[in-house]
């Protein structure tokens, strides 16, 4: 019998991984090859041979292969458009595709998977990770190739064959978005964790040294937040937060890729009166490595995720395989992952309906989320509680072989 052949269209895939996206590609495409002979067609160019024998794979019952394209000569360059740029990758992935299902990840990968369907006529699944009709701020970013953007996911997603959103809540995000969607085309498979990816470091080990190197004290009580600094991870509203919140909590805050210079200008001035005004605080701009990150996680006492768009929220569940207590703004799908007094404290969150996800009521927000913080800091036992049943929730609810079940499930269902 010949095994089913799928390939997977992404934006990410390692070693360029910068957000939940990469880490779901990077894990469902591990798993999904002990079912399936998986090729993963990523950007940022070809893998060099060590890194494709650190990821392919062969076995009896499946395959794993990886191949890397880049932005073509003529569009390479800053007087191009980042979007045109994708394009012109999305291109050529569209071109090679050859497999029993299309499987694309983002607007990014999500043009190619449109194309080579129609192309190839082959069936095509897209996942929604997040939405560009609810991140309007990323004009900011990308200018007019935000309405290159937008245009792309709108017409991969009137015409995929299936819609996987990766939470009930960005289900409703969805057909709120592209009304002409049958919901019965948007099955929902969340998005999954490794357990053992995050095990503590061993006592021994250089990751450790993260502490350390940043001046990070061990000693104290310390909230940790782990996020690129955009408008939809909410960082500005809680440096407000914090400006409420008992100055004895350390802050760590693990924050780079700004996704433009005016916020990123934005944090940092912040910052630096946060840091006049409270103190106890240190700010990590690099994107860690994964052992460094763990280990970070471990040694901290609780998370926080503010953000105002999240349609699951991958971080916490990282947090919760590390033990940690999170405190999480009820958006999107963060309710799904964190179980109010169970694994965490939920921040209510009023937003406008107009797509940026604006708090109606920046100051309430603002004074939920520092109490919610107060609340885990307040009670190391509870903390230490809802730390356990968190991770037990991630191992629990979220592995990754039940998504890769789910998501063969979702491929039979349009084949």
């Amino acid at each position: 019998m010949t095994r089913l052949s799928v390939d997977l269209l992404t934006r990410e895939y390692p070693p360029h991984i910068y957000g939940g996206a990469g880490v779901h590609v990077n894990e469902l495409s591990k798993v999904l090859a002990s079912h399936a002979d998986v090729i993963v067609r990523a950007f940022d160019g070809p893998r060099t041979a060590a890194e494709l024998a650190q990821y392919e794979r062969t076995t009896a019952s499946g395959s794993l292969r990886v191949k890397g394209y880049s932005v073509p000569d003529e569009l390479a360059g800053s007087n191009t458009n980042a979007a045109l740029q994708t394009f012109g990758v999305d291109l050529q992935i569209a071109r090679d595709v050859d497999a029993d299902i299309l499987h694309s990840h983002t607007w990014y990968a999500c043009l190619a998977g449109r194309l080579a369907s129609q192309l190839h006529g082959i069936p095509h699944v897209v996942t929604a990770h997040s939405l560009e009709p609810f991140r309007p701020w990323k004009a900011e970013q990308l200018g007019g190739g935000y309405r290159l953007s937008s245009w792309a996911e709108k017409d991969a997603f009137d015409s995929a064959d299936a819609v996987i959103a990766v939470s009930a809540g960005m289900k409703k995000d969805i057909l709120a978005a592209y009304p002409t969607i049958d919901e019965t085309r948007v099955p929902v498979v969340h998005n999954g964790i490794d357990i053992d990816a995050f095990e503590p470091p061993a006592e021994d080990s250089p990751s450790w040294g993260v502490f350390d190197r940043y001046g990070i004290d061990r000693s104290k009580p310390t909230l940790l937040f782990v996020g690129r600094i955009t408008r939809q991870k909410g960082l500005p509203y809680l440096l407000e937060a914090l400006e409420h919140v008992n100055s004895d909590i350390q802050v760590v805050l693990c924050a780079g890729a700004p996704d433009t210079k005016e916020i990123g200008d934005q944090v940092r001035t912040k910052f630096a009166e946060l840091n006049e005004s409270r103190g106890n605080i240190v700010w990590i701009e690099e994107m860690l490595p994964h052992d460094q990150l763990t280990a970070l996680e471990h040694g901290c006492d609780a998370f926080v995720c503010p953000s105002i768009y999240e349609p699951l929220g991958i971080v916490n569940l990282e947090a919760m395989a590390c033990g940690l207590p999170v405190v999480a703004s009820a958006t999107g799908g963060i309710p799904e992952v964190v179980v109010d007094g169970e694994t965490g404290v939920l921040v209510p969150l009023e937003q406008m309906s107009d797509g940026t996800g604006t708090p109606l009521h920046p100051e309430e927000f603002v004074r939920d989320l520092a109490a919610g913080i107060e609340k885990i800091f307040s009670d190391s036992a509870r903390a230490q509680r809802m730390g356990q049943a968190g991770f037990a929730r991630a191992r629990d609810h979220f592995s990754w072989e039940s998504i890769a079940r789910e998501t063969l499930a979702v491929y039979e269902s349009v084949m």
